[in-house]
């Protein structure tokens, strides 16, 4: 199934024009979700804060997830994108939450497998496809942090090869028919992403269509 949705997917795209959703960020952010809410029961204990951790919301309020897909299939949109920005091991672990970022991805792009194949039910000659969010993460192999050591970096190429992966596995798991390198602003995070999604593919035995998007620095960084 999830091969011929991606199949189907590749032929759409070379006879029209398919349409993408929007910001999924400013759309949680008009929900004034409270720290309980990021929260839940799940993690009503949890020694951090966590509010503004958007991904985690596909855990502890996936229908408020899903309203916001579901805003997007409704206008009409082809593609959704899953709530995954920052579901890496990498970046979720600056909240304390990196061991949960397998399940993230997977509930993540279950919420909007789900969705798609209602509308697509709904109206199968305009079928739906769910887009597996890989963000950026939270570090950068090309750009030391520390301006007084330029040679330094926070992360190896390595590590960030390995969080790709499980997020990548994640949400292909979860049902996405194919997997977006998104918002990348630095080249090198792109080539670990690529890498991964890679390996994963030749371990799964079959490919998923990939798309990079990119974000220009300046001069200023």
């Amino acid at each position: 199934m999830q091969a011929d949705r991606s199949d189907e997917l590749r032929r759409l795209l070379a006879e029209r024009i398919l349409v993408l959703d929007g910001a999924m960020g400013t759309m949680i952010q008009q929900l004034q979700l409270t720290e309980g809410d990021y929260r839940g029961s799940r993690f009503a204990e949890h020694p951090r804060d966590l509010k503004g951790n958007n991904d985690l919301l596909v855990l502890t309020r996936p229908e408020a997830v899903a309203g916001i897909h579901r805003a997007y299939l409704e206008a009409g949109a082809d593609i959704v994108e899953t709530c995954t920005f920052n579901g890496t091991r990498v970046s979720q672990a600056e909240y304390g939450l990196g061991e949960f970022a397998y399940e993230i991805n997977v509930a993540g792009a279950r919420i909007v497998r789900e969705l798609c194949d209602q509308f697509t039910e709904a109206n199968p000659d305009k079928p739906r496809f769910c887009a597996g969010v890989l963000g950026p993460t939270s570090r950068t192999l090309s750009i030391s942090p520390d301006v007084n050591d330029p040679g330094f970096r926070n992360v190896r190429f390595d590590a960030l090869v390995e969080d790709y992966a499980d997020s990548a596995r994640g949400l292909i798991d979860g049902g996405a028919d194919l997997l977006l390198i998104e918002t990348i602003f630095d080249t090198l995070n792109a080539k670990a992403a690529v890498f991964a999604v890679e390996q994963v593919f030749e371990v799964l035995g079959r490919r998923l269509p990939v798309m990079i998007s990119g974000t220009i620095t300046d001069a200023s960084g």
